[in-house]
């Protein structure tokens, strides 16, 4: 796929994703901005908010109706976390217009859509209608709250947030409740302000309109967007590895455990790490599977994620807990056997053949690849799916080595249950 990426307008930029296999297009308007504890909730908030409706179609029935008139068009708002950076906005989807009836032209409609509730929100007395704040911020209060519920995602988070404590890689994408329960309506419509005036805009476009056509709609869509100062991403700070390995436990009325751990990677070279953690926990065939669940039979599920912009690893495991220490001896061998490269060829080119399928399959999702270039794009990356594929084809298991001995366990978290804690 040949991409274009080009600035628009002062903090504007736009990456073009030309495809004529989709029978829709896809326009994306992102704003990245630092992530901070401070304005995390509030930022999450926002989108939300801004979906409620705009100053020509005020609430949810008339911009339902409008989206019903542009043949069925999608706007969903995101909160997503890239590197250090908060990515809050919109993505619109709409039948190609190759497949509209009578040749009319949405691709320019759906952009002034966006534009508008991005830049013309409906608002009264200058600020958001008190409704629509009120009913958001309920939503995100329990959407929070929610992560709880889910006590693998809940472990996950707090293993980042005790590893990267007083770092911005470990803020959660929504913020917290308690900043949350602070949001206020009057401050809100101006962290708004600040966010649309000072934060970058990434636009992504997939689908088969022409460069110039694209250019035209969103220029004429986002015109009264206010541009002052604009801020610079986060650049993502290595983590600093812990002299001694930080122990945490959590206690809850939870039936099974949650063993995680966390490592931190001494080396850049991140395509070698990359398959590491493939070997190591990456995939259906790593080792982690193959042994600590499959043939040990330790765990209910245990895996492995590489966190590349900030040189992380991290292991997520669900126990019972009295086999805590059996599964955490275990875990740290099949790390050690990979970094002492005790593999087997089937090993290595599955874990190869795993990486380079999903590089291949991007190109078959438009929402994949605006996913994909979003977190190029925030986190000051410009490789593309097939670049990096080339990467992982080059590497060699003397490299993977290398830079798997450099990973060394940082911060462990365990969430047990309450009866078993006070036997």
């Amino acid at each position: 796929m040949e991409l274009t990426r080009i600035q628009l307008m002062d903090g504007v930029y736009l990456t073009y994703l030309p495809a004529r296999k989709f029978k829709t297009s896809l326009i994306s308007a992102q704003f990245v901005t630092p992530l901070r504890t401070e304005t995390a909730s509030a930022y999450a908030l926002l989108p939300a908010v801004l979906r409620r409706g705009t100053m020509t179609y005020p609430d949810t029935g008339a911009l339902e109706a409008r989206l019903d008139a542009l043949y069925g068009a999608r706007v969903d708002y995101t909160i997503r976390k890239k590197g250090e950076n908060q990515c809050v906005g919109f993505v619109a989807s709409c039948i190609d217009d190759s497949f509209v009836p009578g040749g009319e032209r949405l691709l320019e409609s759906v952009a002034a859509l966006l534009g508008e509730m991005i830049c013309d929100p409906v608002t009264e007395r200058g600020r958001f209608v008190t409704s629509y704040f009120d009913t958001e911020k309920t939503n995100l209060i329990d959407a929070i709250r929610s992560i709880l519920n889910d006590k693998r995602d809940y472990a996950d988070s707090r293993l980042l947030r005790e590893m990267c404590a007083g770092e911005a890689y470990g803020i959660p994408r929504l913020g917290d409740e308690a900043a949350a329960e602070k949001l206020q309506l009057r401050k809100l419509y101006a962290q708004y302000s600040d966010l649309i005036a000072t934060s970058r805009l990434e636009l992504i476009y997939c689908g088969s309109a022409g460069l110039e056509r694209v250019k035209r709609a969103l220029l004429a869509a986002f015109s009264t967007l206010p541009r002052e100062t604009v801020r610079e991403t986060a650049v993502v700070l290595p983590h600093m590895p812990r002299q001694e390995v930080l122990h945490i436990t959590d206690r809850l009325d939870v039936t099974q455990g949650k063993l995680g751990m966390g490592c931190s990677c001494g080396s850049t070279d991140s395509a070698a790490l990359l398959m590491g953690n493939t070997l190591f926990g990456g995939s259906s065939n790593s080792k982690l599977f193959m042994n600590v669940r499959e043939k040990l039979s330790l765990c209910y599920y245990a895996s492995s994620l590489y966190h590349r912009q900030k040189g992380l690893i991290t292991v997520s495991s669900g126990i019972e807990f009295d086999k805590y220490q059996q599964t955490y001896d275990e875990i740290l061998a099949q790390l050690a056997a990979v970094q002492r490269g005790e593999l087997e060829d089937w090993e290595l080119e599955g874990a190869r053949s795993t990486l380079l399928n999903a590089y291949a399959s991007m190109g078959d999702s438009q929402g994949k690849l605006e996913n994909f270039y979003l977190g190029q794009a925030a986190t000051g990356q410009s490789e593309t799916p097939e670049e990096l594929a080339e990467q992982v084809r080059n590497v060699t298991p003397e490299r993977i080595f290398r830079a798997m001995e450099t990973v060394q366990l940082d911060t462990v978290y365990f969430l047990q249950g309450k009866e078993e804690a006070a036997e």
